[in-house]
């Protein structure tokens, strides 16, 4: 299913909070990769479920000017659509969770997967490879912007630089990215704007 018909533009937040957390203002760009940074426990993944609307918060949010309330909750997670480190998996096959596998197949290999894993039970597999796969099922949703929760903790080298690859490729198509990343080499590579979120709030990080 194709997204509906809005223009590229950012995703915005102001006085996004919930219950423990906020607020934050936020502003996103299309085709930018922000890196969000931060202590454990801070509330990182809670800002990302919040911009995803998967947790109860309060304050404006917007994508390209077009509200968050103006759209079914379906369909904004899948304009915006939030991976967390740890995914979850509802069937016991992996196929399963794929509406469409010859979308997903050819890029298997760009995150070092092979294509005999869509044949797999998801008790087989590795927490690296339900990590990718992860990925890949929201990439092949066609979001606007990814909310990426440590997206690559679980993996290898090789495995980390496939995934760092595809997420550039995403971003020269007009993706924007958030991703939520311990290493500050990661951030280097990835992130054209570092933030950092702290006991004194959300704010921009010289690189």
């Amino acid at each position: 299913m194709n997204p509906p018909q809005i223009p590229l533009g950012p995703l915005q937040a102001r006085e996004l909070r919930g219950a423990l957390s906020g607020p934050f203002d936020l502003d996103l760009a299309p085709g930018h990769c922000t890196v969000l940074s931060g202590p454990s426990g801070i509330g990182k993944s809670l800002l990302l479920r919040m911009l995803a609307d998967l947790d109860p918060n309060q304050g404006r949010v917007s994508l390209a000017g077009v509200s968050r309330e103006s759209l079914p909750a379906s369909t904004w997670r899948r304009l915006v659509t939030y991976v967390a480190a740890e995914s979850g998996w509802w069937e016991d096959s992996v196929a399963a969770h794929f509406t469409d596998l010859d979308a997903v197949r050819p890029l298997l290999p760009q995150v070092n997967l092979d294509a005999a894993l869509l044949q797999a039970q998801v008790l087989q597999l590795s927490s690296g490879e339900r990590q990718r796969l992860a990925l890949l099922r929201a990439v092949v949703q066609k979001p606007r912007f990814l909310l990426l929760d440590e997206p690559t903790a679980a993996l290898d080298p090789a495995s980390r630089e496939g995934v760092e690859q595809l997420l550039k490729r995403l971003q020269a198509e007009g993706t924007g990215l958030l991703v939520v990343s311990h290493d500050a080499e990661q951030a280097q590579r990835l992130g054209d704007i570092r933030l950092q979120l702290d006991h004194q709030g959300l704010h921009e990080v010289a690189p």
